[in-house]
């Protein structure tokens, strides 16, 4: 289930990728698949070590060529990359800024690791459901390594630009989501026995599974109401 589209970013065959805050890999392993050389970033061990692992089960798998070389994970902090100036020909940041006290700090280590006339892709949760997730439940945001911020997109932009990047466009993405997740904080969100719950879940699963046109179309007509992540895309200007 990716939020950025890789069209939008520009991605081509051959192009260095950052994907900071990898998480579990969604976003890597489609930049892998459209043959990128991909280093997914995580603060955390076991999500470096699961993208690892799966990196080598999609080589078994055929789905990756055995040439490993193209791919690499790292255990790093959003605000200190290991990386040079100017090394990623895009870079993608995938709802992490919203967990992050000092945002412009990683803002702007995003932007220098970032070639001139590279692009990138920002996601956080987008203001209006987020902002209701928070109404209905201090559990949903108020954890360790939680959710310590809302955005509206005007801010991000402003604050994205702040560091020297242009903005290019946005769109929103996961309308299905938000009414999951609304359900969630109302019955609590570690609370995985609620029959609604776990019947929405079942057809967020067979969408992402099966793509059927019918959750599609929902999905295309739901996200700019309610998409529950908004994607704002941006480039590094080319300095003369």
């Amino acid at each position: 289930m990716l939020t950025a589209n890789y069209d939008q970013l520009g991605l081509k065959d051959g192009d260095t990728i950052l994907d900071l805050g990898c998480g579990f890999g969604r976003h890597a392993f489609e930049a892998a698949r459209r043959g990128a050389v991909v280093v997914a970033l995580d603060a955390g061990r076991d999500e470096v070590d699961g993208v690892s692992a799966m990196f080598g089960a999609m080589i078994v798998a055929g789905e990756l060529s055995s040439d490993t070389s193209f791919t690499a994970t790292v255990q790093g902090d959003a605000l200190h990359l290991p990386f040079p100036d100017a090394t990623f020909d895009r870079v993608i940041c995938s709802e992490v800024l919203e967990h992050i006290p000092d945002d412009l700090a990683a803002m702007r280590e995003l932007t220098r690791v970032l070639r001139p006339g590279g692009t990138m892709a920002v996601t956080v949760p987008r203001f209006a459901p987020e902002l209701i997730n928070w109404a209905l439940s201090d559990e949903y945001h108020n954890v360790p390594g939680g959710h310590i911020r809302i955005y509206r997109r005007s801010v991000l932009q402003s604050r994205l630009h702040s560091v020297g990047l242009q903005v290019t466009g946005h769109h929103y993405a996961h309308g299905l989501h938000s009414p999951y997740w609304w359900l969630k904080c109302l019955v609590g969100t570690t609370n995985d026995t609620n029959v609604v719950v776990k019947t929405y879940h079942r057809l967020l699963v067979w969408d992402i599974m099966k793509k059927p046109r019918l959750t599609r179309y929902a999905e295309m007509v739901c996200s700019p109401l309610m998409g529950k992540s908004i994607v704002v895309y941006l480039t590094k200007p080319v300095v003369s």
